[in-house]
């Protein structure tokens, strides 16, 4: 698959976990405060976009391996998101309920490139394994 696949399957992954963060969100403002429910709904959201990425962006194998190293691929939108959301709510004042949505779309470029670099990184025990070993797995 070309690069140019992966940016349109990301975008579109990346649409479906928007969502699902945004819903889950607005889901959890009813009871926490912005900040929490931010907290909560994106690391809820960030499991399903594992699979997502796997499967259909990148089309690999899920395995422990990059489920556990998955989250780095977050970090970066997680600092950068979060950073927004406070600097669009409490900075310049605009509602708790669309600035998640504007930080979102900055981070989007930096978690594209963490990501495949994470998602597409051979496996390191195949990587380093004989030669026969390799055709068996």
């Amino acid at each position: 698959m070309t690069v140019r696949g992966q940016i349109v399957r990301f975008a579109l992954v990346g649409v479906v976990n928007t969502g699902t963060y945004y819903g889950l969100y607005l889901l959890l403002l009813t009871w926490l405060p912005y900040v929490a429910a931010h907290v909560v709904a994106f690391l809820l959201s960030m499991v399903g976009s594992f699979f997502l990425t796997s499967y259909f962006t990148y089309r690999t194998r899920p395995t422990w391996r990059k489920f556990l190293l998955f989250p780095l691929t977050n970090a970066a939108n997680f600092v950068v998101t979060t950073s927004g959301v406070y600097l669009l709510v409490d900075v310049l004042h605009l509602g708790s309920r669309y600035a998640p949505l504007i930080a979102a779309a900055v981070a989007i470029p930096v978690t594209f490139v963490v990501s495949r670099t994470i998602m597409l990184r051979p496996d390191s025990r195949r990587e380093h394994a004989p030669e026969r070993e390799r055709v068996r797995t």
